[in-house]
């Protein structure tokens, strides 16, 4: 695949990215955490959430997707003000990334990978911070790859009533 397109996310690639995201969790998850979960999720529940999310947003979140040569949506990425419980503070959180299932080490994650962190560094972020399931090691050493690190920060994500552990990653976004 040539490089994707990167290009801001609008409500008609709602339903492209649910899909995305979708079978990215069902991918990249399975065996991380509860099969119950993955069956349950649903392309229109999420295509939902998405659209009333973009709807209602006020521009400090950051949709982009990424799309193939026949203009296919084949990426999206998240990222904004990193939270700190329910404070935001002054770096940047990547709080989403997810590749077509098909399109996964064919550098579509990597290219929106780059696009989000040379955002979040125009944005004035000194840091880009994003939470990873622990067990999650192709994920963690594509992070690793792109300089970011481990740093020691954990914290349990629960699902469906089971504590699945997460790291924090950070990256410095030296101007």
């Amino acid at each position: 695949m040539s490089e994707p397109r990167i290009r801001e996310m609008t409500l008609a690639d709602c339903e492209a990215v649910a899909e995305v995201r979708v079978g990215g969790w069902r991918s990249a998850y399975r065996g991380l955490v509860p099969q119950s979960y993955l069956d349950r999720l649903s392309v229109e529940e999420d295509a939902e959430r998405r659209r009333t999310r973009l709807a209602q947003g006020d521009g400090s979140v950051v949709n982009l997707v990424a799309e193939d040569t026949g203009g296919e949506i084949v990426g999206w990425v998240c990222h904004g003000p990193y939270r700190d419980g329910e404070v935001l503070t002054e770096d940047a959180e990547l709080y989403a990334i997810y590749v077509h299932p098909d399109q996964v080490g064919r550098g579509v994650g990597r290219a929106l990978l780059t696009e989000s962190v040379a955002r979040c560094r125009a944005a004035g972020h000194g840091r880009l911070l994003l939470w990873v399931l622990k067990e999650n090691d192709r994920a963690r050493r594509f992070y690793e790859r792109a300089g970011f690190r481990a740093d020691g920060a954990e914290e349990p994500f629960e699902v469906d009533g089971v504590a699945v552990p997460e790291v924090r990653y950070s990256r410095p976004l030296p101007r």
